[in-house]
């Protein structure tokens, strides 16, 4: 089965970093400019959160701040559900169905490893099928209803 490693070593290193400290207007044209939904907000070496789209929706636009004044840090999303290296596709995914997380943060013991996003696994999905889910339940089921004729 296909890891959070796998993941994220076929991934190109990240382009999309902003520190904590840039003001959000900085953080929009980076966005346009990487053709992105999200930035790593990163303190050096130090993964700090994600800033996105629904960030600057729901914490600058809805709250009436202003994108020159408010800075990254202060609207950003920090609680993201972490993942192992270890870790499997499948568990990326019903992790985010769970919390409702569009972003995974990877993280090997203390090292920031990376950022999963739903695109990635939907992508590892469609490319990997057989590598990402256990088709034993379901090789099962069909070989039950085979023997009765039909397949439901």
């Amino acid at each position: 089965m296909r890891t959070v490693d796998d993941l994220i070593a076929s991934k190109p290193r990240p382009e999309n970093i902003i520190r904590p400290d840039a003001l959000v207007i900085d953080a929009l044209h980076q966005l346009e400019e990487v053709n992105l939904s999200y930035l790593i907000v990163m303190d050096g070496d130090v993964y700090k959160g994600v800033f996105s789209e629904k960030d600057y929706s729901r914490n600058v636009v809805l709250k009436g701040r202003s994108s020159k004044e408010a800075h990254v840090q202060e609207v950003m999303t920090t609680d993201l559900p972490v993942v192992a290296p270890e870790e499997t596709v499948e568990h990326c995914m019903i992790l985010m169905i769970r919390s409702k997380a569009r972003y995974l943060v990877a993280i090997d013991g203390k090292k920031f490893m990376g950022i999963i996003t739903i695109h990635d696994i939907l992508r590892e999905v469609l490319a990997n099928r057989e590598e990402v889910f256990d088709d034993t339940l379901a090789e099962e089921l069909i070989k039950t209803a085979e023997g009765r004729g039909r397949i439901y």
